[in-house]
């Protein structure tokens, strides 16, 4: 069997196996902690912090593209549906939660209001008589972790694999997913009465007992939704360095070449946008405890592109850049749109091309560049 293909590494891969490349991952990562465990925490103020944990909870999409598209060759223009899943998975679980207290805790008045069932408000509004049968097991929190688990990673794995067998891809598996993303957000707003239409799931009170909106649990989200991500990204560098990320490189240099090794190019294609799937899901589930949102707009074409955009900017090829780049591609939004109104999406829009045409490979690829030299210049070659 030729496995040349097999134990190529990219060039990055090259980079880091150069001295002190180790080291300068793990102290990449260990910066990264500190910056979000500690350095962020104790200088934002409540609001802030809480803008940020929304952008580290839209991370974790970014740090999944990184594996289906830098290292895949697969890029996804849909990741939004299965961050969307996620989001509304947590949603019908913390609507049933609120339901279920106000029409026990409120008597007659509120219980009519949200039905004598405990149906969620915007079903009663919609003259819904009865809970629908999919969102009964959603009553249970440990239901509801299992479908944010395993419900988009399954549905990712089907769809990547039913179309990677018959060799879709490159920019029609790109269309595909982008139709996906418009599919979902269309099914939902037509659903209004199950869904909560255009205006999504809110109205949040409580979370297994735990009031949301106090400044305690908005603490103890933020800092969950970080130790989450850096485990997301442990679990993606992993990957990376097993003999599963070197045949995924392989696939996305040389396919065929791969295939007539004897390997199933689509088998893995699929499993690891399973992967990348299962990191939105969580992400969006986490968004939804952070912001009290699950609407179709994150389901749609442009969250998904935009998801795409933190990768770009981070660095295709860097997890730990892909964090950054969504950290940085918010604060730019927040600012731009908080100082210039009326011009911020133009702005916005100018950073990601001057991002395209000076910086191809992202922040990281820059600082990849910048430390070959000074590795060049310390240790040259003979």
């Amino acid at each position: 069997m030729n496995t040349a293909a097999i134990n190529a590494a990219p060039a990055r891969a090259a980079a880091s196996a150069a001295p002190g490349g180790k080291l300068w991952g793990a102290a990449s990562f260990l910066l990264l902690a500190l910056l979000l465990f500690v350095v962020l925490p104790l200088t934002l103020g409540e609001f802030r912090l809480g803008l940020a944990a929304k952008y580290l909870s839209l991370a974790f999409c970014a740090v999944g593209i990184v594996l289906v598209w830098g290292y895949g060759g697969i890029l996804s223009l849909g990741q939004g549906v299965f961050f969307g899943l996620g989001s509304y998975f947590m949603a019908m679980f913390l609507k049933l939660e609120a339901a279920a207290n106000a029409g026990s805790s409120s008597g007659t008045a509120l219980s009519a209001f949200f039905g004598s069932a405990g149906l969620p408000d915007f079903m009663a509004w919609n003259s819904i008589d009865a809970l629908p049968w999919w969102w009964e097991p959603f009553h249970h929190a440990s239901f509801t972790v299992l479908a944010i688990l395993i419900g988009p990673p399954l549905v990712a794995f089907v769809l990547g694999y039913a179309n990677f067998r018959k060799r879709v891809g490159g920019v029609y598996f790109s269309i595909v997913t982008l139709a996906l993303a418009a599919i979902m957000s269309i099914v939902i707003i037509g659903q209004q009465g199950y869904t909560g239409g255009v205006n999504g799931i809110t109205d949040f009170k409580t979370l297994l007992g735990m009031d949301l909106d106090s400044d305690r649990a908005k603490l103890v989200m933020y800092l969950i939704t970080v130790a989450l991500l850096l485990v997301c990204v442990l679990v993606g560098k992993f990957i990376l360095n097993s003999r599963l990320g070197r045949v995924l490189v392989a696939i996305r240099d040389r396919e065929d070449r791969v295939r007539f090794s004897g390997y199933d190019p689509a088998l893995f294609k699929a499993f690891i946008f399973a992967v990348a799937a299962l990191f939105s899901s969580i992400g969006g589930a986490l968004f939804t405890l952070q912001v009290g949102l699950a609407s179709p707009s994150l389901e749609g074409i442009v969250p998904s592109v935009e998801m795409v955009i933190y990768a770009a900017v981070g660095g295709r090829l860097s997890l730990i850049g892909a964090v950054y780049g969504a950290l940085l591609v918010g604060w730019a939004k927040s600012f731009f749109s908080e100082n210039f109104v009326e011009y911020w999406p133009y702005l916005v829009g100018g950073l990601f091309v001057i991002v395209v045409m000076f910086l191809p490979t992202g922040l990281a690829g820059a600082l990849d560049r910048l430390r070959a030299r000074i590795a060049q210049a310390r240790w040259p070659q003979p």
